[in-house]
Formats: C-alpha cells, sequence, structure tokens
C-alpha cells in the first residue's frame, strides 16, 4: 500500500477540486451579460448582472447568491420555491446537475437542471436571451416522482440579485378609467410587493410591469435600469426585499396566495415567463428594447400594419337595428376607415342584449335588430370596402340567458353564499373542458357560418369574487391558476385554426394588459377614458411597456373644449380608430378626418414600427412631446400635446433624438384642420441631424388653449 504525505494529499485534492470546477455559466444579449457559477456545494449563484463584460472578466467572477432561493433550509428571506413533500418534510435542497444551450438564429436558450439529494425532485431554470433585442426571460420546470402529490405554496418563475447604494422602484397602479398613474419612490428595507389577486381582470388596480433603478433614479437617457413583467394573464406578485446588507432580491411570478398547487408524480408544473431587460440609457432605451422584442417574437402579427376602425359602441350603443348599421357602413366608407368594428348589444333572443343586465352568453344574433344574420352585415360592408369585425364577452353570463338557465353548473361561484355580480355578470367555469369547448365554438361557429369576418374584439369586464369551481371540486387551490392555463387552451385552439385573425384584447379598459396573452392578440383596449387629455398621460403610461402598434387609440366625443384635431392627433400615436356620432360632423370635420386617415395610413408605418422616444413627459411639464423615428433615421413623426395651459408657462426648445446627425431633415407641420396654416416658427425649414439633437426646435404655439402639434421630419 502507497502512502502519500498529507501535503501531496491536499495538493492532489486541490488539483481534483480545480478540474471539477464547473465554468461560468453565461446568459448574453448584445449589452448585457448575466452570469451564473456553481458553488463547491453544488447551489446555482448569480454572480454577475449588467453591463456586458468580456471573458476575462467573466473568469474571475465567483460567489454570488443563490439563483433560485428554496424555503426550509438555511435561507432566511422570501424563497422562489417552497414545497412539502410526501412526508410532511417543507424543505428543498436544489443542487447543480447540467446545464445546456441552444441557439435559434439570434434567439439563445439555456437550460439549468438542480435535483434535490434526498427526495425525487428536479428544477430546470429555462433562461432565453434575445441577443439583438437586449431582452431575457427566466421560467421554471418542476417535476418530482414522489409517490404522491407533493404541495407548492412557492413557485417564482425567477429572482434577480443586485448590490447598489439605492434601489428605485417605478410602478404604475390605477383604477377604471385612470389606468397606468406612474409613481417612483425609492426602496427601503422590508419587502415591497405589487401584485394582483383578481383573477381574470388582473390589471385592474396594478399594471404588471416595473422599472428597478440603481444608486439613483433614472430619467429617459441616463440611469441604470431594469424594466420587468411577467408572461401571465392572471395573478402575479412582484416582491422587491432588501436585507440588512442593503442586498436587493426581485422576486417575479405568479401570486401563490390561495393557490397552493399540489403536483402530482410525473406532472409538469412550468412557470410563466419572467421577462426583464437591461439598460445603461434610462428608462427610454429600456422601452426600445421591449418594443423591439414585442413585435418581433411576444405580439401577434407584431410586424403587420393595423387597421383603421369605425366602433358603433358611442353612436348607438345597444340601441340599434340593421338600417343603423348600414348608414354607420357608408358613414365609414366616407372617411376612408379599413374596418367596421360592431360592438355590444348584436345577440340575445329569449333574453335580449338591450343594456347590461341580460344576454352574455346567448351568442346568436337578436332576430328583431338584425333579422338577417351577421352574414348580411358582413356582405353590406365588403359590398362599400370595408371589413367587419364584432364585439365577444365569452368568458362570462348573465344570470338572465338561456346559458345560466342551462348550465349552472358553469358558472363560478360558491355553493352556499348569494352570488355576486360585477357589472351584473358571473365568470364561467373556463377549467371545465366542456365550458373551453363552448367558448371555443362561439368563435369558430361566428367565423365558420361567416367567413368574412374578419375581426374580434375579446372583453373581460369582471373580475373573480365568491369564486368556486364546480369542476374543480376538491382542488379549489387551483383554480386562479388553472382558469388562465384553460384560457390559454382555448386561444391556442382558435390560433392553430385562425393563425392571423386581428383580435383586440379588452377588459372594461386596460384591465388585461399583459405579454402572456398578446402572443393571441394583436392589440388591447387601453382604457374606457377615451378623453383626449387624459389619454395622453395613459397612453404615455403604457408607452414605457409596449409598442405603438398594440395601443388602441379611438377618437370619440369625449373631452370638454378638446378640438377633432386634438383628440385625432392624440389617437395617432397608437393604433388609429373612431368611435364617434359621424353624423354630426360639420363637412369640415369630415373633410379633415378623412385626410387625417390618409395622412396617418401614410406615416403608420413610423409610428407602429419605430423606435419611439419621450422627449418632454407631462409628468414634468404641461406638454407632453414624443416621436418615432424608421429604422433607416430617414423619417421621423413628432407629436406635441398641451395639457394644462397656462400664462405662467415658459416652454424651450426641444431637443430630438434617434436621428443621423449627418443628415439633413425637413420639418413639416401635417394633419392640419381645414383653413389653417402651420403657426410654427419650424415649419418648412432645414437642420442638420446634429442641430436638432443638440439645439433642438421652437416648436410651442402661441395662445393658451388645448393644442397639439404634429411635425413630420424627413431626411432630404
Amino acid at each position: 500500500m502507497i502512502r502519500f504525505p498529507a501535503l501531496v494529499l491536499a495538493v492532489l485534492t486541490c488539483i481534483q477540486l480545480q478540474a471539477q470546477r464547473i465554468a461560468p455559466i453565461l446568459i448574453e444579449t448584445k449589452n448585457a451579460s448575466l452570469v451564473l457559477n456553481v458553488a463547491g456545494n453544488q447551489r446555482v449563484l448569480q454572480s454577475y448582472f449588467g453591463r456586458k463584460i468580456d471573458k476575462a472578466s467573466i473568469g474571475k467572477l465567483s460567489g454570488g447568491r443563490e439563483a433560485y432561493l428554496t424555503a426550509g433550509m438555511e435561507n432566511q428571506f422570501e424563497p422562489a420555491i417552497r414545497m412539502v413533500h410526501n412526508d410532511g418534510n417543507p424543505s428543498l435542497d436544489l443542487r447543480y446537475v447540467s446545464h445546456s444551450s441552444k441557439q435559434n438564429g439570434t434567439v439563445i436558450t439555456t437550460d439549468i437542471l438542480m435535483k434535490d439529494p434526498v427526495y425525487p425532485v428536479e428544477v430546470t431554470l429555462h433562461y432565453t436571451a434575445w441577443t439583438n433585442e437586449d431582452v431575457f426571460s427566466c421560467q421554471t420546470i418542476i417535476r418530482h416522482q414522489e409517490k404522491k402529490p407533493v404541495m407548492l405554496t412557492q413557485y417564482a418563475s425567477g429572482m434577480l440579485h443586485f448590490n447598489a447604494d439605492q434601489y428605485w422602484l417605478t410602478q404604475f397602479h390605477g383604477d377604471w378609467a385612470r389606468e397606468v398613474n406612474m409613481v417612483e419612490e425609492q426602496l427601503t428595507h422590508g419587502i415591497k410587493s405589487l401584485e394582483s389577486k383578481l383573477g381574470t381582470r388582473t390589471n385592474f388596480y396594478q399594471t404588471q410591469f416595473y422599472f428597478l433603478s440603481l444608486n439613483r433614479p433614472s430619467d429617459e437617457n441616463t440611469g441604470e435600469t431594469i424594466a420587468g413583467t411577467l408572461n401571465w394573464t392572471g395573478n402575479f406578485q412582484f416582491t422587491f426585499e432588501i436585507d440588512q446588507r442593503n442586498a436587493l432580491r426581485v422576486r417575479s411570478g405568479i401570486n401563490p396566495y390561495a393557490s397552493e398547487y399540489f403536483l402530482a408524480p410525473n406532472e409538469t408544473f412550468t412557470t410563466p415567463e419572467m421577462v426583464f431587460t437591461w439598460s445603461s440609457n434610462g428608462k427610454g432605451q429600456a422601452s426600445r428594447n421591449l418594443h423591439r422584442w414585442a413585435r418581433n417574437y411576444a405580439v401577434l402579427n407584431g410586424k403587420e400594419e393595423r387597421m383603421v376602425l369605425l366602433n358603433n359602441w358611442e353612436a348607438t350603443y345597444t340601441k340599434f337595428d340593421e338600417n343603423r348599421l348600414v348608414e354607420l357602413f357608408d358613414e365609414g366608407k366616407k372617411l376612408g376607415v379599413d374596418l367596421f368594428l360592431l360592438d355590444d348589444g348584436w345577440f340575445g333572443n329569449n333574453h335580449p342584449r338591450n343594456d347590461d343586465k341580460t344576454g352574455l352568453g346567448d351568442w346568436e344574433a337578436n332576430k328583431t335588430k338584425l333579422p338577417h344574420g351577421i352574414g348580411y352585415l358582413v356582405n353590406e360592408s365588403e359590398k362599400r370596402g370595408l371589413h367587419f369585425g364584432i364585439w365577444l364577452e365569452p368568458e362570462m353570463a348573465n344570470p338572465k340567458s338561456d346559458l345560466y338557465k342551462a348550465h349552472p353548473d358553469w358558472i363560478l361561484k360558491l355553493p352556499n353564499r348569494e352570488e355576486h355580480y360585477g357589472r351584473n355578470q358571473l365568470v364561467l367555469d373556463l377549467t371545465n373542458p366542456k365550458v373551453q369547448d363552448f367558448v371555443f365554438r362561439i368563435v369558430d361557429d361566428l367565423l365558420t357560418q361567416n367567413p368574412g369576418l374578419a375581426y374580434i374584439k375579446w372583453d373581460c369586464n369582471r373580475s373573480m369574487t365568491n369564486a368556486y369551481s364546480p369542476y374543480l371540486k376538491e382542488k379549489q387551490s387551483h383554480l386562479y391558476i388553472e382558469y388562465t392555463r384553460s384560457l390559454y387552451k382555448v386561444l391556442d385552439r382558435i390560433r392553430v385554426k385562425y393563425p392571423k385573425l386581428p383580435i383586440m384584447l379588452c377588459a372594461g379598459g386596460g384591465g388585461r394588459t399583459d405579454y402572456g396573452a398578446m402572443k393571441y392578440f394583436t392589440e388591447f383596449w387601453p382604457s374606457d377614458n377615451t378623453d383626449g387629455l387624459e389619454r395622453v398621460f395613459i397612453q404615455w403610461g403604457y408607452s414605457y411597456f409596449f409598442p405603438a402598434n398594440t395601443i388602441s387609440a379611438h377618437v370619440t366625443s369625449m373631452g370638454k373644449n378638446q378640438s377633432l384635431k386634438y383628440r385625432t392627433d392624440v389617437a395617432m400615436m397608437g393604433r388609429l380608430g373612431y368611435d364617434i356620432r359621424t353624423n354630426t360632423f360639420t363637412p369640415q370635420d369630415i373633410e379633415f378626418t378623412s385626410n387625417a386617415i390618409k395622412t396617418y395610413k401614410r406615416i403608420s408605418p413610423v409610428i407602429q414600427q419605430g423606435d419611439q422616444y419621450r422627449l418632454v413627459s407631462p409628468y414634468e411639464e404641461d406638454r407632453a412631446v414624443l416621436m418615432y423615428v424608421n429604422e433607416t433615421k430617414t423619417s421621423s413623426i413628432l407629436f406635441q400635446y398641451f395639457t394644462t395651459p397656462r400664462r405662467k408657462n415658459i416652454f424651450t426648445n426641444v431637443r430630438l433624438q434617434g436621428l443621423d446627425p449627418l443628415k439633413i431633415y425637413r420639418i413639416r407641420e401635417i394633419n392640419l384642420y381645414p383653413g389653417t396654416k402651420s403657426g410654427s416658427p419650424e415649419n418648412d425649414k432645414q437642420y442638420t441631424g446634429e442641430y436638432l439633437m443638440s439645439i433642438g426646435l421652437n416648436i410651442a404655439p402661441r395662445g393658451f388653449a388645448v393644442t397639439s402639434n404634429v411635425f413630420e421630419i424627413e431626411a432630404e
């Protein structure tokens, strides 16, 4: 037997450990790096997240904080995952097993497999990096092979760790008709939570997006900031926890409130994606990263042009007939819109939909209002060169409906409590496969019977209260999760059969505004508040996370002391539409609107596909200024909206962004009302891009009215 001296054994052991050391796991995009390391105890650690670093620097990184914190072991802070095993043990110890990466074009996915050394449990962290867009995502895949179901009480999609002197959180809260109010605050020790427990209309009070700024508040162009969201159309939760050493943990995922999940053996629990982007150039760059990612990957038909529509809601509400609708087709044709959208009120016979109290669930055309059915309307609109679209709220039912009477067991309601109504309606139990089939058939029957149907507005006007699923029975804690999964199952079926059909996502305004849903939808309805002045702030808020082609913006009669031009200019910053009594328009109004639609169609490629720059915030001045620039930097559209005109206001030059400093640009004010001329001193002048970005434009008009301007900036 050969005996080695203790010193030699120590050296050999050190060499062996070095040989076994796992190289850093690098997840990176064009401008950012996320580096994970495997510790000596085989825990996976986040060692770095920030500006892209070179391989030499990556090789020197060591240590860090656990990338996916578990409960029940030595962790004393909020866990990413908590599991109770068959024997009652509430601990989980996740050790590194392996990792692998795959590349598909500029998209790279990385899977990190971890297992518990005592229990047959495995967890995979699945990362995606969209290299060119500078966007990351993380989701978690959980499996086990115990004999009986285990209980999950926490199941975050992922965690991020930060070390900075200060942390500043920007969040967006609101209510019906006053969505996305922006608030920025410094985080202090303890836990800050942004969350929703509403089930269906989950963004009603809290939009599921945030900015996190490190060391100081970031503005549009400066500061290190992270923008984050969750791809989930259900209850969500973001927690921000600062510990005793001033380190910050950000945890994102499904809200586990009332949602203990009993995971069966060999069943897979996959969390939604936590999406995030890093910027060293403030909120503006973070927004542009998300916009490009959304158009390229996250939104249905994200690169395709959107139609300009005319909606009948404000013109008729639920009081209409065939003849009035055909008149509206003629009005739409005169204006030059692409699509007519028939809103609520077209269905129900035993319980006619003449108000919001009856008929939901009975999706057959009302024979009194529409004796020739939907097909007649499709044909009449097509004769006038218009596409035809229709409103649905397929997840809901009124108690006064044939559906409710025939299938009371299809309703989410407590068995021994009074029914609780929101907008006089109840939520269908979408976890029931029969209800899923019913909802799918609503859409499929309409499209099969009316193949010319070209657009759907999918509404959802209440959240879950007093909710109990007759189908789930003893698994009531699965309701919130299974409802969202079931919604996706229905939408998947629709998209398999109708992959390109434009559908608007609506939930009584901005109640559903998430990228989990947007892969099925082309656009969303931000708010029932269409007052032009209010929409400046609402659309500004959504622009932080959504590109212009997803934000539906309609010209309506709402808005005191606001001209038709002002309301039109505001709607042009998104997906333009109309919901207004056009039969009350003057000849000048008709001429202006017709020209505005032509103008919008001409410039919409820049607005809908260009990079957005927010130049002057309405939170900081009594005006809002923003611009869109196309990819080649040859064309730009600038919008200016005044919000509170007062004599005290002194407006300085607006410095533009995103242009080519060497190009020469001509400035031209467009979308003017008939009989008016531009009063801007900059109209029809030429400047270099460098001048426009360094000196800027004097575009503040004289006078003290709520006014607006649209400028087209073209390279000569």
